[in-house]
């Protein structure tokens, strides 16, 4: 068992976030990492409208009676997020405790989240913008590094420099997201200072994940020299594995092609066609370099099981060697 200031703060069991994931985070998955000691996020943003969000909560009390999540991600290019606010509101009146934000400053949703005593943990990938959310009053951070899936921003840092250094300087809870699959990496993480682990590719990998098991087997033959970063010249980077549809995309981008153009090559829900046709040529697929480490596709609790008992023999190797 593994107590931190993170699992004191959401009651939960195991220091395990799985980071909300576009199309995939939805009530019986989220739950099923609910239910193996974690917590999940339903991601709002997978879903149209609102009033969606409201079933989608309603859902994961039917299937869990373990503390879980909302991911509120707020695209950067929309401007005023009415659409987020909105769902902050649905998020306050159903009573959940904690909120994932990510894709832009929270401040805008501070008032309705903190006024209904939520939890607010934000994602970011800066030491920089870490700091600046402690100031805005969320209560934990979570830090993206240049290894991490999907967008994982324009500083370049490793999850394992930027950790500890934010560790010193913050005075909130540090989550390291991005290099975690293991109990190697969770060890690692906490021994730089993480109160919690947040993962993305590795549940993506898993038997309950929604995705067509192609995807997920494309994961799994996947090494960790076969992603690349799709949208750099538009200044929004996100990992992705190596197909056919990021190789169209960085041809655009060689060709300086325009943002209305680039952004057509890799959105318009074509990562929701992917994950429910199993083509894995036609949509971008996100993931981390840790997808190397990847062997097999796993149940949710198999997968948590197997890190927190692999860190604990960890643990009594690295005491062994403190003679």
């Amino acid at each position: 068992m593994f107590k931190t200031k993170i699992t004191e703060m959401l009651g939960i069991e195991h220091p395990i976030l799985c980071g909300g994931m576009q199309w995939i985070s939805r009530a019986a998955f989220v739950a099923s990492v609910c239910n193996a000691g974690g917590i999940g996020f339903i991601t709002a943003e997978s879903l149209e409208t609102p009033e969606d969000l409201r079933t989608e909560i309603k859902k994961m009390r039917d299937l869990t009676d373990k503390p879980f999540g909302v991911n509120i991600s707020m695209v950067p290019e929309f401007g005023v997020p009415e659409r987020s606010l909105r769902f902050c509101e649905v998020v306050a009146e159903e009573g959940v405790n904690v909120v994932e934000t990510a894709g832009r400053s929270p401040e805008p949703l501070m008032p309705t989240l903190k006024g209904a005593g939520i939890k607010v943990i934000h994602k970011m990938t800066s030491i920089r913008h870490a700091a600046s959310a402690q100031k805005l009053g969320v209560d934990a951070v979570t830090l993206i590094g240049y290894g991490s899936g999907g967008h994982i921003g324009t500083d370049n840092v490793a999850s394992f420099i930027m950790l500890p250094m934010a560790v010193s300087r913050l005075d909130i809870p540090v989550i390291a997201g991005g290099g975690v699959a293991d109990g190697k990496g969770f060890v690692g993480a906490l021994a730089m200072g993480a109160e919690a682990v947040l993962m993305g590719t590795a549940f993506f990998a898993t038997q309950e994940c929604p995705a067509h098991d192609a995807i997920k087997e494309r994961l799994v033959q996947t090494r960790e020299n076969e992603t690349c970063l799709l949208l750099n010249s538009i200044h929004n980077p996100i990992r992705c594995v190596k197909n056919k549809l990021a190789d169209e995309c960085l041809a655009l981008e060689e060709k300086k092609a325009s943002f209305e153009e680039i952004l057509t090559a890799v959105a318009g829900g074509k990562g929701k066609l992917a994950y429910d046709s199993g083509d894995t040529e036609v949509s971008p697929i996100a993931c981390g370099q840790i997808v190397g480490a990847i062997e097999e596709i796993k149940t949710v609790k198999q997968l948590i099981d197997d890190i927190v008992n692999e860190a604990g023999d960890l643990l009594k190797r690295l005491n062994a060697m403190a003679t």
